[in-house]
C-alpha cells in the first residue's frame, strides 16, 4: 500500500508536533510573564481585521509556525485581557497553569465526558469535583449536579429541572430581582416562560431582593391563575456584588412550596473563606446553586457547574433513551452526565479543578479569595478618603461601585464626568474598569478577584481615575 493510502496530509510528525507545541507554550508562559507590563486591553476596528483575515481559505498550507505567530500577534491580543492584574471590569478570569494544562490534555485526549461508556475516568473526576462542591455549600450526599460551559446553561437547566418539578404548567411565572443577570431572562425564557411572566423585583438601598414586594407579586399571580415555577435569588450580582437575603428567601419559599434556585456564578466559591460562608448564610437551603470556577476559583473558561439538592431532578428533567447510545447500558447503574442537562457533547471541565487542586491544594485557592475580598475592602477606604470620589454603596464581596464626584456639580453634570473619565482610563491602558447604573447614579465599578492582582495595582488604578477626575471636574 502506498503512502497516499495511508495518510490523508492532516498528519504531522512527531517532532513538528514537538516543535509546534513547545512553541504554543513559550508564546504562553512569555506572556503570563510580561502581563504586568502590558495593556489591559486593545481593540482592532473590523476593516482592519477584515483586510488581514478576510477572503477564501487557502488550497495549500501554510507554515505552521508562521501560523501561530500571526494568531498570537495580530488575533489573540486584540480583545480584553481577562487574566492582567489590573483588569477590572466586568467579572475577569485569571486561570491558574494547571487549568491550562488540563484543557490541552483533555483535547488532545479528544474526551467527550457524556456517558460512563464513552468516559468513565473523566466522568469519575466530575463526580469527585461535583462533590467538592456539595460539602462546600453544606448539601446532603443526597445533592448530585454536573458541569456546565457557566451560569447561562446553570440557569437553563436549573429552571427546566424546577419547571419539572413543578409539573411542567401551563402557565409559569419566574421571579428574580430587577438587578439579576440577564442569562436568567434568557433561561426563563429558554424554558418556556412568557416575558411578560418573568417579573423582576424591585431591591432595597442596598441592591437586595425586596420580600415585600416579592410576596406581594407572588400573591397577586397565584390569585390570577399563574403557576410559580421558581424563585431566582442573587449570590453576588454583577453590578455590585450584592447578596439576597438567602435566609428570609428560604423561609419563603419553604412555606410556600417554591423552587429556589440561587445565582452564585460570581460569588459561590466565597464559601471557601470565613467571610463568605457568613456572607452566604442560607444557601444550603436552596433547591439549585449555580457556581462558576472560571471567575473566582480561577480556571480557564469554560467550568461552570449546577449542584442541585435532590439531584434526582436533574435526571427526571433530562434523561432520555437513546437507540443509537443504547450500548450506554455497559454503564448502568453509573451516572451518565448526558441524562443530568443539555448537552450530550461534554469537554471533561471538572479535569482543569481537580488538577488545580491536587497540584497547589485548596489552601491556595482559600488564600487568594479572601485576598480578593480584602483588596475590595481596602479600595472602599482609599476611595472614601478621597475629596474626589464617593462610594455608591457598600463593598459586598469583592466589587467596588464608585464615581468622581467632588460634591459641586448636578447628576446629569457628574454621569458626563465620570462617562468621560471611564473613556480616558479605557484608552489609558494601565488597567480597565467598567460601569453601571445604580438607581439612576452612573458608577465606575471596579471587580476585585485576579489572585495576581496586588494592592499597588488597585491603588495605582484609583489614582488613575482621580487624577483624570479631577481634571475632568475643573477643566480650567
Amino acid at each position: 500500500m502506498e503512502d497516499s493510502d495511508k495518510h490523508s496530509g492532516l498528519e504531522m510528525t512527531p517532532q513538528q508536533m514537538r516543535q509546534l507545541a513547545s512553541k504554543a507554550a513559550d508564546i504562553l508562559i512569555d506572556r503570563i510573564g510580561s502581563m504586568d507590563g502590558a495593556k489591559a486591553w486593545d481593540g482592532e476596528f473590523r476593516e482592519i481585521l477584515a483586510r488581514e483575515f478576510d477572503g477564501p481559505p487557502p488550497e495549500n498550507g501554510r507554515v505552521a509556525e508562521e501560523v501561530l505567530e500571526q494568531v498570537a500577534r495580530d488575533v489573540l491580543p486584540y480583545g480584553a485581557q481577562l487574566d492582567h492584574p489590573r483588569f477590572f471590569g466586568f467579572v475577569p478570569s485569571s486561570p491558574t497553569w494547571p487549568g491550562i494544562l488540563a484543557d490541552f490534555l483533555a483535547s488532545g485526549f479528544n474526551i467527550n465526558t457524556c456517558s460512563w461508556l464513552v468516559s468513565s475516568g473523566t466522568s469519575h473526576l466530575e463526580l469527585v469535583v461535583i462533590d467538592w462542591l456539595r460539602s462546600w455549600i453544606g448539601y446532603p450526599e443526597s445533592a448530585g449536579g454536573l458541569m456546565t460551559s457557566g451560569g447561562s446553561a446553570a440557569s437553563v437547566e436549573a429552571i427546566v429541572a424546577a419547571r419539572e418539578a413543578a409539573g411542567h404548567p401551563a402557565q409559569p411565572v419566574v421571579y428574580m430581582s430587577n438587578q439579576s443577570h440577564s442569562a436568567l431572562i434568557r433561561a426563563a425564557l429558554i424554558a418556556g416562560v412568557r416575558r411578560e411572566h418573568i417579573r423582576l423585583i424591585e431591591t432595597d438601598d442596598r441592591f437586595r431582593m425586596d420580600m415585600n414586594a416579592l410576596r406581594q407579586q407572588v400573591s397577586e399571580d397565584q390569585a390570577h391563575g399563574l403557576h410559580v415555577v421558581a424563585v431566582c435569588a442573587n449570590a453576588g450580582t454583577t453590578s455590585t456584588g450584592s447578596i439576597d437575603p438567602l435566609v428570609a428567601l428560604a423561609d419563603y419559599c419553604k412555606n410556600e412550596g417554591i423552587w429556589l434556585h440561587v445565582d452564585a456564578a460570581y460569588g459561590g466559591f466565597a464559601l471557601l473563606t470565613a467571610d463568605g460562608k457568613e456572607k452566604l448564610e442560607g444557601i444550603n437551603r436552596a433547591d439549585s446553586i449555580g457556581v462558576d470556577a472560571h471567575k473566582w476559583f480561577f480556571q480557564p473558561f469554560e467550568a461552570g457547574a449546577l449542584i442541585v439538592k435532590n439531584g434526582q431532578h436533574l435526571n427526571d428533567a433530562f434523561a432520555i433513551r437513546h437507540d443509537a447510545l443504547q450500548d450506554t447500558i455497559w454503564g448502568a447503574n453509573h451516572p451518565n452526565f448526558s441524562d443530568r442537562g443539555l448537552q450530550l457533547s461534554r469537554s471533561p471541565r471538572a479535569l482543569k479543578i481537580w488538577m488545580s487542586v491536587q497540584i497547589f491544594g485548596i489552601a491556595p485557592f482559600r488564600v487568594a479569595i479572601q485576598r480578593g475580598l480584602d483588596l475590595a475592602n481596602r479600595a472602599a477606604t482609599y476611595v472614601e478618603s478621597s475629596p474626589a470620589l464617593e462610594l455608591i454603596t457598600p463593598v459586598s464581596l469583592g466589587i467596588v461601585c464608585f464615581r468622581v464626584n467632588d460634591g459641586n456639580h448636578d447628576e446629569q453634570s457628574l454621569e458626563e464626568i465620570n462617562r468621560k473619565v471611564l473613556a480616558h482610563v479605557f484608552w489609558d491602558e494601565l488597567a480597565f474598569v467598567s460601569s453601571t447604573t445604580l438607581k439612576g447614579k452612573f458608577s465606575l465599578r471596579m471587580c476585585i478577584l485576579n489572585h495576581t492582582t496586588t494592592w499597588n495595582d488597585v491603588q495605582r488604578t484609583i489614582d488613575l481615575v482621580i487624577r483624570i477626575g479631577s481634571k475632568a471636574l475643573d477643566p480650567t
